[in-house]
């Protein structure tokens, strides 16, 4: 995770330098805003990631003398196909539309079946064809 944390140092350095520079040649607050939050956020991740680095042991693909079945075994639980983030989304959808045209009932609805899509999506895990 070493290295990880180098990438978001340089790219915090970078983004530090350019920043005022922005602000030096267009005056712009919008972009010299957006390019100090980036610098923020690429700076905190850099943290985050250089406090977890010093209390874990080296990944072994961050040791030098580490083999390539160190590596080996389960990685993880990767999920299958899901179909709930499209019935999430588009309830996020009908709710959009419902506030643009200021039509409430359409609102209330995408609400009403925005929970239930998210519920689905949360609990797909517990029964079913994927359930542990």
């Amino acid at each position: 995770m070493k290295v990880e944390a180098w990438i978001f140092i340089i790219t915090g350095i970078f983004l530090l330098l350019v920043s005022p520079a922005y602000w030096v040649i267009t005056g712009d607050w919008t972009g010299t805003s957006a390019l100090t939050m980036a610098t923020l956020l690429a700076l905190m991740v850099a943290l985050y990631l250089g406090f977890h680095a010093a209390k874990m042991e080296p990944r072994p693909e961050d040791r030098k003398d580490a083999e390539i079945a160190d590596g080996a075994g389960e990685l993880g639980f990767f999920p299958p196909y899901s179909w709930w983030p499209l019935w999430c989304g588009s309830t996020l959808a009908v709710i959009v539309f419902g506030t643009a045209m200021q039509e409430w009932w359409l609102v209330i609805l995408g609400f009403t079946l925005g929970a239930v899509a998210l519920s689905g999506w949360i609990f797909e895990y517990y029964r079913g064809e994927h359930a542990h």
